[in-house]
């Protein structure tokens, strides 16, 4: 007789017993007490219910929308406008950083108004990069693929690959600089493109594993939440370079 049964306990939660149905190919899960009796048990159709239902709640979170109650076309528009509000107000705020950096620099970009024409570009590019970064890692917490043991082995692996992109991007945009500005613009942008990818890269692989770290969800992490860090501190890495070298020009 079969003793050690994959099974699930009733204070098992529901994700948890949805992997192990996903994992070894169940058709259901048997459900039991303190005492291992049986008490029910969780089939395919019902861990494909949970499957979907947290895909959703993450995608949701993902781009800073609190939990819905049913579908987008059913829920009162006050419950649409509350689970949105919150974040998209917030967020108002943190952009008023990249304000305030921006006017610190008002002479930077005085004596070289070609800075201005790059600026878009690279504080959506470290915005992409590091919401590609808070994804790839949210969805692998989520599946169960990686957790806070792999955080020093992801880190290392994130800096070469985020390393490599900014490169790439920085050797993209360097000719429009020199055509733009001249060899010193092309400088400050090529520098300011890698270090702003590198560090969007790492905020946005790092900052789940923090959440995680404090109790909080990890799809806390969202595209927007990291896509507005990034922009109020790619603002200063990109003038900070800009009046390091243009000045010693």
């Amino acid at each position: 007789m079969i003793r050690d049964v994959i099974h699930a306990t009733v204070d098992t939660p529901q994700e948890e017993v949805a992997r192990l149905v996903a994992r070894y190919d169940l058709l259901a899960v048997p459900v039991v007490d303190e005492e291992r009796r049986l008490v029910g048990i969780v089939t395919h159709d019902d861990a494909l219910d949970v499957v979907e239902s947290e895909a959703t709640e993450d995608i949701h979170k993902g781009m800073s929308i609190g939990q819905l109650e049913d579908g987008v076309s059913r829920v009162p528009l006050l419950s649409l406008y509350r689970k949105r509000v919150t974040w998209l107000v917030l967020l108002v705020f943190g952009n008023l950083l990249s304000g305030a950096g921006i006017a610190h620099f008002e002479e930077t970009i005085a004596a070289q108004v070609a800075l201005v024409f790059f600026l878009p570009l690279l504080i959506g590019s470290g915005g992409n990069a590091g919401a590609q970064a808070a994804t790839l890692m949210v969805r692998g917490m989520a599946t169960g693929d990686v957790g806070v043991r792999d955080w020093g082995k992801l880190l290392g692996r994130e800096l070469l690959v985020a390393g490599s992109l900014g490169l790439t991007m920085a050797l993209a945009v360097a000719p429009i600089g020199v055509m733009r500005g001249g060899e010193a613009v092309a400088l400050v942008v090529a520098v300011s493109m890698i270090s702003i990818v590198l560090f969007g890269s790492l905020l946005g692989m790092c900052l789940p594993f923090l959440l995680d770290r404090f109790g909080w969800d990890p799809a806390t992490a969202s595209a927007p939440l990291v896509t507005t860090l990034i922009d109020a501190s790619g603002v200063l890495i990109y003038f900070s370079f800009a009046t390091l070298i243009l000045s010693s020009g």
